[in-house]
């Protein structure tokens, strides 16, 4: 079988957008740009994404307020890196690397076909495994989500360790450490460093969770803002 890198953007709770190759994205506030920003500190063309099909460069288009990456405000073209941040006028943007079959069709919701590079298949267990940093664990749950996986997901990384079960892409039961059900998962779902393992088939102890994949980014979205506000000291 034959696999191609495809590059992906996700700004939950938005679906992940997929980079074709030989074309360029505008970025803005512009209704008529390709990833449209509802922030009024946006330019209306802000940045644009361009991908060859083997590099993926950031550049910013004279933007008022600038672009960042990782934090660090960009000059020029930026060769993007699996797991970069960008930054714009308060949106963030997370750039990863997946694979699709050469020729087939782009991860869907009814493709099945998202898998990263180190995805292995095995005659009767699928395993999906790698590190937090470059595809965090909210871009895996949306993975698992648009494959319609059914088996669990382990996080281990520091201050969030513990497994989310899923069934056809969706949650139903999480544990980490003291915590059950709904709060587990949105533990879990808030690391970004430390690893990743899925394994296709297990079966969950209970059901606990009666949300969508989106649901539980939206709050766990909600929870970040609110402590973004928190004047320091707090």
């Amino acid at each position: 079988m034959d696999w191609s890198p495809t590059p992906l953007l996700f700004a939950p709770p938005l679906p992940p957008f997929a980079l074709r190759k030989n074309a360029t994205w505008v970025v803005g506030r512009s209704r008529s740009c390709d990833f449209p920003l509802s922030s009024l500190e946006a330019s209306r063309r802000h940045a644009e994404i361009r991908y060859d099909g083997v590099r993926a460069v950031l550049r910013d288009l004279g933007s008022t307020n600038g672009t960042s990456v990782n934090g660090q405000p960009i000059r020029g073209e930026h060769e993007l890196r699996p797991g970069d941040r960008i930054e714009i006028a308060g949106q963030v943007i997370t750039f990863c690397v997946m694979q699709s079959r050469t020729g087939g069709p782009l991860p869907g919701p009814d493709t099945g076909e998202v898998e990263t590079v180190l995805f292995e298949r095995r005659t009767d267990v699928e395993a999906l495994r790698g590190e937090l940093a470059e595809i965090p664990s909210f871009a895996v749950l949306q993975i698992l989500e648009m494959g319609r996986k059914t088996g669990v997901l382990q996080i281990t990384a520091e201050g969030a360790e513990g497994r989310i079960w899923l069934e056809e892409g969706a949650p139903v039961h999480a544990e980490a450490k003291t915590l059950l059900g709904f709060d587990a998962a949105l533990c879990l779902v808030s690391a970004v460093k430390g690893r990743f393992a899925f394994e296709a088939g297990a079966a969950p102890p209970d059901r606990t969770i009666r949300s969508t994949v989106t649901e539980l980014l939206l709050e766990a979205s909600r929870m970040q803002d609110e402590l973004d506000r928190e004047p320091e000291g707090a």
